[in-house]
C-alpha cells in the first residue's frame, strides 16, 4: 500500500470560481475572485445563506453558512451572486474528463473534489508531482479555474495535503512528512474531526493533530467510541481505503429544500410546495438510475420551529406521484397549522432502478413510469420550465423548487482500520 500514488484534486472556492469563469467568458469585465464576493441566496426571498466566498471576502471573516445579513454587516460592499447548480455540475464533469486522461482510476468524492490513483500511470506520465502540476495547469488554462492537488500514498494524506496553502498549489504529504507537516495543525483541521469531536478533544487538552496522534487510542475510545480509533489512525496518517472508480458520485441520499418568499398558510399550498420539491428530487433520482425506499419531509415554521418525519415504502420506487403522495401523508400527520417558511424533501435507502419488484398493493404502473420519463426528457431538452402542472398557475410557487444537486450526500472515505 505504501507504493501507491494517490492524488486529491480540490477546486478553489468552487461555486464562486465557476461563477467567475462563466461570467468572464460571457463578457463580464469583473472577476468575482478578485473582490469581496459570495455565492448566496436572495435576501428578498429569504434564501440568505453564504454558500461560498472569495479569498478577499475571507479578510472580512465571512464564513460559509452564515446569513447574508451578517456577511453584509462585516463587509457593506459585499457582492452577492445567486447559485447556478447546473453550471456547477457541468464544470465538475469537465474537470473529471481531464482527470480520466491521466488515469482510469478516478473517484468523484463531491461536486468539487476527485481522487485519482496515479500508481500505474507513472509508467506513462513519469514523476507524480510533475504530472500533478500538469493536471493543475491544464484545468486552469482549459477550464479557467484553479485547483489544489495533494499527492501522497493514501487518500487521507492526499486530501490533507490538498488543504495546505491555497490557491493553485500542488502539495506532497507522504507518511514520513506527517510529523512535520500535519501534526502541528489544529486538531479540528483533521479529516473527520467535526465541531463536536473537536470540542471533546480540546476539553481534554488535545489541541493539535500531533496531540491526537500521540494519545492512547483505548483512552480515546472511552469518550469517542469507535470514532476515536478512526481519528487516531487518521492523525497518524493511516488509511487503506481504495479509489473507487465511478462516473458519478456514489449517492447515499438526495434532498431538496426551499425557503418561500411568503409564509405557507394552508394545506393545499403546502402540498403544492412538496410537489415542486418532489418534482426536482424524483427527476434527479431517475437520472442517476436509482429508486428510493425511504422518504423524509421537514419544515420550519415562521417562528423557526423545526419538524421532520419519515417513512419507508413497501418496495423501492422512483415515481414522482408515489413519492409525493407519501410526502403529503407525512406532512399531514406532522403539521399543526402553523405558518411555514421552509420545507424540504429527501429520499434515501437508494437502490438501482434496473429491476423493480412491485408490491401487490402498490400503485405503480408502466404507464406512470413512461409518463415520468417523457416529462424528464422534455425538461432536459427544453428546460425545466418547458412543462409543468397546471395546479401551479397563479400560485406564486415554482413548479420545480430548490436546487438540482447541492443536497447530494457523498460517501466519506471508508477505512477498515
Amino acid at each position: 500500500m505504501q507504493n501507491r500514488i494517490i492524488m486529491h484534486i480540490d477546486v478553489n472556492s468552487a461555486y464562486l470560481s465557476w461563477e467567475a469563469v462563466y461570467r468572464l467568458q460571457h463578457g463580464d469585465s469583473l472577476d468575482l475572485r478578485t473582490v469581496p464576493s459570495v455565492v448566496g441566496g436572495n435576501e428578498q426571498t429569504r434564501h440568505g445563506i453564504v454558500l461560498t466566498k472569495s479569498i478577499p471576502a475571507k479578510a472580512f471573516s465571512i464564513q460559509t453558512g452564515e446569513t447574508l445579513y451578517t456577511a453584509r454587516m462585516k463587509c457593506p460592499g459585499l457582492l452577492v451572486v445567486p447559485p447556478n447548480y447546473s453550471l456547477y455540475m457541468q464544470c465538475s464533469t469537465a474537470m473529471g474528463d481531464i482527470l480520466r486522461e491521466y488515469s482510469p482510476f478516478v473517484e468523484q468524492y463531491s461536486v468539487d473534489e476527485y481522487f485519482l490513483d496515479f500508481t500505474e500511470s507513472k509508467k506513462l506520465f513519469g514523476d507524480p508531482v510533475q504530472a500533478a502540476h500538469s493536471i493543475k495547469n491544464r484545468i486552469r488554462d482549459e477550464l479557467g479555474f484553479t485547483v489544489n492537488i495533494g499527492v501522497s500514498s493514501n487518500k487521507l494524506l492526499a486530501k490533507m495535503g490538498s488543504e495546505l496553502k491555497k490557491p493553485d498549489r500542488v502539495h506532497i504529504l507522504f507518511p514520513e512528512e506527517v510529523e512535520k507537516k500535519m501534526w502541528p495543525l489544529p486538531v479540528e483541521e483533521l479529516f473527520m474531526v467535526g465541531r463536536a469531536t473537536a470540542k471533546k478533544l480540546q476539553d481534554r487538552c488535545i489541541k493539535t493533530i500531533g496531540d491526537l496522534a500521540n494519545s492512547d487510542p483505548k483512552w480515546l475510545e472511552l469518550f469517542l467510541k469507535s470514532h476515536g480509533r478512526l481519528v487516531w489512525n487518521y492523525a497518524n496518517g493511516r488509511d487503506i481505503s481504495l479509489v473507487r472508480v465511478n462516473r458519478h458520485p456514489v449517492i447515499k441520499s438526495m434532498g431538496n429544500s426551499t425557503t418561500t418568499a411568503f409564509d405557507i398558510m394552508d394545506r393545499q399550498s403546502a402540498h403544492l410546495l412538496l410537489l415542486s420539491l418532489v418534482e426536482t428530487v424524483s427527476a434527479r433520482l431517475r437520472d442517476a438510475g436509482y429508486c428510493t425506499k425511504l422518504v423524509s419531509i421537514s419544515f420550519r415554521t415562521h417562528e423557526f420551529y423545526h419538524c421532520s418525519h419519515q417513512r419507508k415504502f413497501y418496495t423501492a420506487t422512483d415515481s414522482t406521484k408515489a413519492i409525493h403522495q407519501l410526502a403529503c401523508e407525512l406532512f399531514d400527520e406532522l403539521w399543526q397549522g402553523h405558518p411555514l417558511r421552509h420545507m424540504g424533501v429527501s429520499v434515501s435507502e437508494l437502490c438501482g432502478n434496473d429491476f423493480i419488484q412491485t408490491a401487490f398493493f402498490q400503485e405503480y404502473s408502466e404507464k406512470q413510469k413512461r409518463l415520468d420519463r417523457a416529462i424528464d426528457l422534455i425538461r432536459q431538452r427544453y428546460g425545466s420550465d418547458s412543462i409543468f402542472r397546471s395546479s401551479f398557475i397563479k400560485t406564486g410557487l415554482k413548479p420545480m423548487a430548490g436546487g438540482t444537486g447541492e443536497e447530494i450526500d457523498y460517501p466519506v472515505m471508508s477505512s477498515l482500520l
